[in-house]
């Protein structure tokens, strides 16, 4: 798990296998007509493109940073079981928390929606080993067939709504406690770390009990 600050890793990883069933609510700080923490918001924001069963009976939201090893090493292990279960929705949330160019490759990513490659971007750049520059996040997005030169114009186009996204993905991390990357909300449960297929695999499971144990 890559951390934000300098929290304390040990007792963070005490606690990753520790499911909190939350409540997709805001917290009383949040005014009532910006709820960041609203399930709608955290689970279907209408300016992240979803992944996997648009229709899945479970949404995972997953924090993260492309140039954070564990969610590079997670992320196959997540697609896999997204494909093989063919019922689970995937929201990706950008949190840009590693310093340059974490914001840069964030911020292009996003603006790759308007040429229909941001799943490609995406996948792209997770798969990319090593460090990040802005010249290796365009050469890896051009290699998977982006125009990123449509692409920078898009993000200059859009810069406003990207940058209230990341600013919406950055308070959520923040309300849920969330001390670094990755970090993921499977249902209604908050997992602050990274998790094995199996793990994501009884996760989903868990959730899938506990929403048809409520209704």
């Amino acid at each position: 798990m890559t951390f934000k600050n300098g929290s304390d890793a040990l007792a963070i990883l005490r606690v990753l296998m520790c499911f909190t069933a939350i409540a997709l609510v805001a917290p009383p700080a949040l005014a009532q007509d910006d709820n960041v923490t609203s399930r709608d918001k955290v689970l279907r924001d209408a300016d992240i493109p979803s992944l996997g069963n648009p229709d899945g009976d479970i949404t995972i939201a997953a924090w993260f940073d492309y140039q954070c090893p564990f969610c590079k090493k997670t992320e196959p292990e997540l697609d896999k079981v997204v494909k093989s279960d063919g019922r689970v929705r995937l929201v990706l949330k950008d949190w840009p928390i590693l310093g340059d160019p974490s914001p840069y490759a964030a911020k292009l990513v996003l603006a790759t929606k308007f040429q229909n490659k941001y799943d490609a971007a995406h996948h792209a750049l997770m798969a990319r080993v090593g460090r990040l520059t802005e010249s290796a996040v365009d050469e890896t997005l051009a290699r998977v067939g982006v125009d990123v030169t449509k692409a920078k114009s898009d993000l200059e186009a859009h810069k406003t709504e990207i940058d209230a996204l990341l600013a919406r993905n950055n308070a959520q991390a923040e309300a849920f406690g969330f001390q670094g990357t990755p970090a993921f909300i499977i249902g209604t449960f908050r997992v602050p770390g990274p998790l094995t297929a199996d793990q994501f695999k009884l996760a989903i499971a868990d959730a899938r009990a506990l929403k048809a144990k409520i209704k």
